[in-house]
């Protein structure tokens, strides 16, 4: 069985991934949207940074991966508040 610790780490992770995918969506949703103003200005500007490019070189077969990129804004932080709460509720 999984162990408690373990068991809340994939549970953090999955939380941080969804949340970042619903925040996505919510900042496309008010670019589409919210009108210009200042709120729109705040809740979209994001803070980005990046990884990469890693280069994999096996004997057989050589591939890159890269770069990975987090963009991180208001709305994404919103989206992980809700994912963690229902997944509190839930689980």
């Amino acid at each position: 069985m999984i162990g408690p610790r373990r068991r809340s780490l994939s549970r953090l992770l999955w939380t941080i991934v969804v949340g970042l995918f619903l925040g996505a969506l919510f900042t496309k949703l008010a670019v589409l949207y919210m009108p210009e103003s200042a709120a729109r200005e705040f809740l979209t500007t994001s803070v980005s940074a990046s990884i990469g490019p890693l280069g994999i070189d096996l004997i057989a077969v050589a591939f890159a991966v890269g770069p990975l990129t987090l963009n991180l804004n208001a709305l994404s932080l919103v989206g992980i508040l809700l994912v963690a709460l229902v997944m509190r509720s839930w689980l």
